[in-house]
């Protein structure tokens, strides 16, 4: 449930971003615009944000990760 640090450091307003289902109205009251998919990457604000909804998606996560770093 790593988002709900992200919403807590208010750095989730204005980014899109995918996370456990449970967490999805906790990132839309802070301001995010919350997606149902394996993997988000979302540059918006600045900054690249790479998230991922549950353990089964680790893999397509891991890419998306290795992808963002490396450009």
């Amino acid at each position: 449930h790593g988002p709900w640090t992200l919403v807590e450091a208010d750095v989730v307003r204005g980014k899109t971003l995918t996370s456990w289902p449970s967490l999805r109205t906790d990132i839309k009251n802070a301001g995010g615009d919350w997606r149902d998919v394996q993997v988000f990457t979302c540059p918006a604000q600045g900054f690249k944000l790479v998230t991922s909804r549950k353990p089964d998606d680790l893999d397509a996560f891991n890419s998306a990760l290795v992808k963002a770093f490396s450009e």
